[in-house]
């Protein structure tokens, strides 16, 4: 702060705090000298400074929860719903084709966490649902699959 007497300032204003030292933990002003004193003397500057890492630091990184939940199961199906209720028409048509090779899969409703639905488009760089996934990898969509089961490939492209 004493580099940059716009920051100096800055920071005066944004946290309406006007002396220096401003201890923050998790994006908020603990507070100054005084009160940081007061919160060691009273033991609860360490319990507020945890709690501050704890709550800044996600629990998993996305990317890594996506890989761990597309090898959860030898074959994977990310859908609106469930095996045993799709909540809609190309979930649905996918279960179908999914349950006539007669191979063990599980599902993911991604209805029902909006991280792992918006984060796993990009992971797998495809922007729709459902996501077939095989050995951890991408079989593709809705099309794909029934192409695939049409032409007879799904099953062996499931690894039965």
């Amino acid at each position: 702060i004493l580099q940059d007497e716009e920051v100096r300032q800055g920071l005066k204003t944004f946290s309406n705090w006007p002396t220096y030292p401003q201890l923050y933990a998790g994006g908020e002003l603990l507070g100054g000298c005084d009160i940081v004193l007061e919160m060691a003397a009273g033991g609860e500057l360490k319990a507020a400074l945890e709690e501050a890492t704890a709550a800044a630091m996600p629990e998993e990184d996305i990317n890594a929860r996506l890989a761990k939940l597309v090898k959860s199961s030898k074959v994977v199906l990310f859908m609106k719903g469930d095996r045993g209720e799709p909540r809609c028409g190309f979930s649905r048509k996918v279960v179908e084709a999914l349950d006539d090779t007669g191979v063990e899969y599980s599902t993911f409703d991604i209805l029902q966490d909006e991280e792992v639905r918006q984060g796993l488009k990009t992971f797998s760089n495809w922007p729709t649902y459902p996501q077939l996934y095989a050995g951890g990898e991408l079989l593709g969509g809705c099309d794909i699959v029934l192409e695939m089961a049409a032409g007879g490939e799904l099953k062996a492209a499931l690894g039965a």
